[in-house]
């Protein structure tokens, strides 16, 4: 098995990276290393999903992993758990508004180590 090397140079998302790949392996729970390949793209190609996309695609209570940044053009109308790798203030704002969390991704993790009903929006 080969293992993709990591362009990045923040430390942070390269720490990010292996504690997902970490989890994957530990909990057999490939949705972590789902996430874990699609952070390691290039900066260019990392994931932007506004609320209103959010919004479309779940329902009240679902838990939520964007890998990328949430932007905050679109309305919210439910509470939802969002783990992002980051939020623009906007998107924080409506996302609580509307009863929400917003997590980030090893908080999540913690909280659902197995990763069993998480959806990826991207």
């Amino acid at each position: 098995m080969s293992r993709r090397k990591v362009k990045s140079t923040n430390p942070e998302l390269i720490g990010l990276i292996r504690l997902l790949r970490k989890a994957a392996r530990e909990n057999k729970a490939n949705i972590w290393r789902a996430v874990a390949e699609l952070l390691s793209r290039s900066r260019r190609r990392r994931i932007a999903v506004n609320v209103s996309r959010i919004n479309r695609y779940t329902q009240e209570g679902d838990e939520v992993v964007v890998p990328g940044k949430v932007l905050g053009a679109g309305l919210i109308n439910h509470p939802v758990k969002v783990a992002a790798l980051d939020f623009s203030e906007s998107a924080r704002r409506k996302i609580i508004g509307a009863k929400g969390k917003c997590l980030s991704i090893p908080e999540l993790i913690k909280l659902n180590p197995k990763g069993s009903n998480v959806k990826i929006i991207g």
